[in-house]
């Protein structure tokens, strides 16, 4: 990135200058500006009017790696300028908060160097491309946090009212003892016609479908259950699509990868995916409970299929994402002749978020846990609490330990203890 910031709003504060009217608010920076970076900067820009705030976000400054891009990007989205080069970013005075939406293997340097300058970070999952970055991440999450310097994950999942509601569930007891936890993340559009993008370059995304999709299976159930996982006990991992088209603009998977699907020019060459398309493991959690886990981009007819059951001694519940506003849930503690599934729509104002968007059953969409998380920071940030737990990098790392340890697994044909990875 190059030296150069551009302004994009009439009266933007002077780099490295704070602006007393910028100290009431909360000032954030967004490093990257493809599919996350617009998800983020809808959240960063509605959250304050869902919530109410003492310390509203303040959409400082974007930061991209193309001029034109970046310029056309913070317009559009409302920040007030845009910058080439991310590290000119945290010089700047204004910012108290650095949005880190970048790929995978760029989450370190971007993490660690934004709070040494200073300033909170909330970072996109996976916490990093490896292990070892991670750590890294928590070392300087620790030094910084002794300076009241905070830092937050974009598990956004847990955002979903019927999650929210799911976990506090099983806090109140209503499950009672937990066996069992079941969790699939089905996507199908890394078919043989998706192009090489990032995400299927190991140097970039560390992993394929597992990083992307078990990291969010993964911190789902751990945050609904409240237990840790502590042995991956088997996994298996499948590359099926060993060989991908090489497309002259390297664009963000998801929508734009069906966009690029039939180019015939730019599919003359082709490069090697370094990623797995699919990983299945076995995992079992300190209280007792057992678990199975799959993510893989090639389900054929399952677009974005989030799920996760939950079985207890007094109850279940089951989540699918594709109907993301309800919970099912099983009350065993009925008589038998009226137990049976029912359905829980997570939107009355008695449910986690429901009363800060729309009256009961006028649904909430994907963009909403992304406002309700930029909110639930705000309000930290401002002193207040977050209305369900916010996962910082310690948090992510456990996360990240279980990711690596199902990998070790299949890789190496054994049952994997979180212990052997956890210690720094």
């Amino acid at each position: 990135m190059s030296q150069k910031a551009r302004q994009t709003s009439p009266h933007p504060s002077p780099v490295g200058q704070a602006s007393t009217s910028t100290r009431l608010g909360l000032g954030v920076a967004l490093l990257g500006t493809k599919f996350m970076g617009r998800a983020h900067s809808n959240a960063w820009g509605k959250c304050a009017q869902f919530f109410e705030l003492k310390r509203p976000p303040r959409m400082i400054v974007a930061a991209g790696r193309n001029a034109a891009e970046t310029d056309a990007f913070a317009q559009r989205w409302g920040w007030s300028r845009a910058s080439t080069d991310w590290r000119e970013v945290l010089q700047d005075g204004d910012v108290d908060l650095v949005d880190v939406s970048t790929p995978n293997h760029l989450h370190a340097e971007m993490s660690i160097a934004s709070l040494e300058a200073g300033k909170h970070v909330a970072c996109e999952k996976p916490l990093s491309s490896t292990l070892a970055d991670a750590k890294r991440m928590v070392l300087a999450a620790r030094a910084a946090k002794k300076k009241g310097i905070q830092t937050f994950v974009w598990f956004n999942y847990r955002r979903c009212g019927a999650v929210a509601l799911a976990h506090r569930l099983v806090k109140e007891g209503k499950l009672g003892r937990i066996f069992h936890v079941r969790a699939s993340y089905l996507q199908d559009w890394g078919g043989p016609d998706t192009p090489l993008l990032w995400r299927f370059q190991s140097d970039q995304a560390g992993s394929g479908a597992h990083g992307d999709l078990n990291a969010h299976l993964i911190d789902m159930a751990r945050f609904i259950t409240g237990d840790e996982i502590v042995d991956v006990v088997g996994a298996i991992e499948e590359t099926f699509i060993k060989e991908r088209a090489i497309v002259a603009a390297n664009t963000e998977a998801l929508g734009a990868s069906k966009k690029l699907k039939g180019n015939k020019a730019s599919a003359k060459r082709s490069g090697k995916s370094t990623v797995d398309d699919a990983v299945l493991f076995l995992a079992r959690f300190k209280h007792g409970a057992i678990a199975s886990f799959e993510a893989t981009r090639l389900a054929t007819g399952n677009q974005n299929r989030n799920m996760i059951e939950i079985n207890g001694e007094y109850g279940s519940v089951k989540f699918d994402f594709e109907r993301m506003n309800e919970l099912q849930w099983w009350d065993h503690t009925l008589e038998a002749k009226l137990r049976g599934w029912s359905r829980i729509m997570c939107t009355d104002a008695s449910h986690p978020y429901g009363g800060h968007y729309w009256p009961a059953a006028h649904v909430v969409g994907y963009e909403h846990g992304f406002v309700s998380q930029a909110a639930d920071i705000a309000a930290v940030l401002g002193g207040g609490a977050s209305i369900v737990p916010l996962p910082d990098f310690e948090d992510a790392l456990k996360t990240q330990c279980v990711l690596e340890a199902a990998i070790r697994s299949a890789r190496e044909h054994r049952a994997v203890p979180i212990r052997e990875l956890d210690k720094f």
